[in-house]
């Protein structure tokens, strides 16, 4: 199902819908006129490769390829942050608050959060299908930076930045798979996908955060900005992905971890790749306290989703999904939920597409929280009414969104109340449960995504989500990171859990007939019924 490029060539040209546009994006293209006298335009037929020009070296790498053709921005794209829900339409707004993305600042003057806004007039001179071919025609490619899943919509996410100051794993375009089993034994359903953002780089969505950010500050240190290194506090997989992106730029990252709080596998990635990492006796809430606080005072650039930089990275997850979709709109798109600023991206990705023609509608989002930790499903069901309260987080297997007092709560809350959204919860039977069903069909996901498959259970159960209905479920990590509450799960050894679907190994004698009397009853058990 995963769409395929339109054309061969890695960038592509269409006459804008605006009679009198601005200059047109530069990029190395094969050009392609259309006007409303002449026939559209044919798909190009695929020619074999053509030899190198005479000036090409032979031991350019695919960096050296994008600066030989870079030439100085003339497609007027631009993006800065603005306060958080201001009136893009509102010239008093813009021009009372506004910063450029150079700049190091992560709130407005009144403390709000701010927002990434893109000079959306610009964009709007090029039509939904331009919009739909450019990005169709990078997929798969190798040219650097569009062979990334998040830098293949660059001039929706950075369009300023130089493309040598990239920093990029080729991360995003990640596998949509049909849950063609679990969806029908489960739960009836015949179009379930999971969208498997943990088959990344570092096995996270964080990822598609970090390429952005890490790009951003490597730009900033070129231009002599204050920033010695990166900080975060996490836990688990921002570190993971802060540490990868900084290790491959050469940036220092320091990291704030709740002690005994993450896997060995999540800890041992920032370790491995050369952060300076603090176990701090604290939670989750306690770390991203005094990150806030240390990088006030010293030249250490925040990472964490206070950062809306991120946010832009993780919302061509949204985007992708459609693109895998041939552009057709899921109707449910679930997401687990702990910070709270991937369910707003996933909304802005979503609505971007929207507003500038690729699809004509978005689909209705839903939250899924771990019920030790669901500050956001208490305000939901309150309708939205009482003011929000944060709650102290209590221990979940799904470790990375045990956050009881989320930065992106006001973002969170105006993605859900603008796509008719709807918040569920997951009890740590539930999750664990619904994590070992899937993992039975064939994959292997982490407890977050067992999260979000309980919300689905609960929907489908209730008639909320049909039965014909297309939904996608993000699934936010690798199974992989989480192989501890796995083994405890299939062992029966979790306190206060029936562990209802273990699969734990069977012993058997060393001979022959044990062997044999203990595969007779499997079989048997596994024969089809008459």
């Amino acid at each position: 199902m995963a769409s395929t490029s339109l054309f061969q060539s890695p960038h592509l040209f269409l006459k804008p819908q605006n009679p009198n546009p601005p200059t047109k994006p530069h990029f190395p293209t094969t050009t392609i006129k259309c006007s409303s006298s002449s026939p559209p335009p044919q798909p190009l037929v695929p020619k074999p490769p053509s030899p190198p020009p005479p000036s090409h070296h032979p031991h350019h790498n695919i960096r050296d390829e994008a600066r030989r053709h870079n030439t100085t921005h003339n497609h007027h794209f631009s993006a800065h942050y603005v306060p958080f829900n201001a009136d893009p339409s509102s010239a008093a707004a813009a021009d009372s608050e506004s910063y450029s993305l150079d700049e190091i600042v992560y709130r407005s003057n009144s403390g709000g959060l701010l927002d990434v806004q893109h000079d959306m007039a610009a964009l709007k001179n090029y039509d939904g299908k331009y919009w739909r071919d450019l990005f169709d025609s990078r997929v798969g490619k190798t040219t650097w930076p569009y062979g990334s899943g998040v830098w293949s919509k660059k001039e929706w996410v950075l369009p300023e930045i130089d493309s040598d100051d990239i920093v990029s794993a080729f991360e995003g375009n990640s596998n949509l798979f049909w849950a063609e089993r679990y969806g029908k034994q489960f739960l009836g359903m015949n179009d379930l996908w999971v969208k498997h953002c943990g088959i990344s780089h570092t096995g996270s969505f964080k990822d598609l955060g970090m390429t952005v950010l890490v790009s951003q500050v490597n730009r900033l240190r070129k231009m002599n900005r204050p920033v010695v290194g990166v900080g975060c506090a996490s836990t688990g997989d921002t570190s993971a992905a802060l540490s990868a992106y900084c290790a491959a730029a050469g940036i220092p990252s320091i990291v704030f971890l709740p002690a005994n709080r993450i896997s060995l596998a999540q800890l041992v990635q920032p370790i491995a790749n050369g952060a300076f990492v603090l176990s701090i006796d604290t939670d989750f809430d306690g770390c991203m306290q005094l990150i806030r606080e240390v990088t006030s005072e010293l030249p250490i650039y925040l990472a964490n989703s206070l950062n809306s930089l991120r946010l832009e990275g993780q919302k061509t997850a949204a985007i992708e999904i459609l693109q895998q979709f041939d552009w057709e709109v899921p109707d449910w798109v679930i997401v687990p939920g702990g910070n709270l600023g991937n369910i707003y991206a996933f909304y802005k990705g979503f609505h971007m597409c929207k507003e500038l023609g690729l699809v004509d509608r978005i689909p209705r989002l839903v939250c899924a929280q771990a019920a030790n930790a669901n500050p956001l499903y208490l305000h939901y069901k309150s309708g939205w009414d009482q003011e929000f309260k944060p709650v102290k987080a209590n221990t979940t297997f799904a470790s990375a969104i045990q956050i009881g007092d989320p930065v992106s709560i006001d973002r969170a809350v105006y993605a859900l109340k603008n796509s008719n959204g709807i918040v569920e919860e997951a009890t740590e039977e539930e999750l664990m449960d619904a994590m070992a069903q899937a993992d039975s069909t064939g994959m292997f996901i982490c407890p977050h995504t067992g999260v979000a498959l309980t919300a689905l259970i609960k929907l489908r159960n209730n008639g909320i989500i049909g039965v014909n209905d297309r939904t996608v479920v993000v699934s936010t990590a690798h199974g992989l990171k989480f192989t501890q509450s796995k083994i405890e799960y299939h062992s029966n050894d979790i306190k206060d859990l029936a562990c209802r679907f273990a699969n734990p190994p069977v012993q058997v004698r060393a001979d022959f007939g044990s062997v044999m009397d203990v595969l007779k009853t499997y079989l048997l058990s596994k024969a089809p019924k008459n």
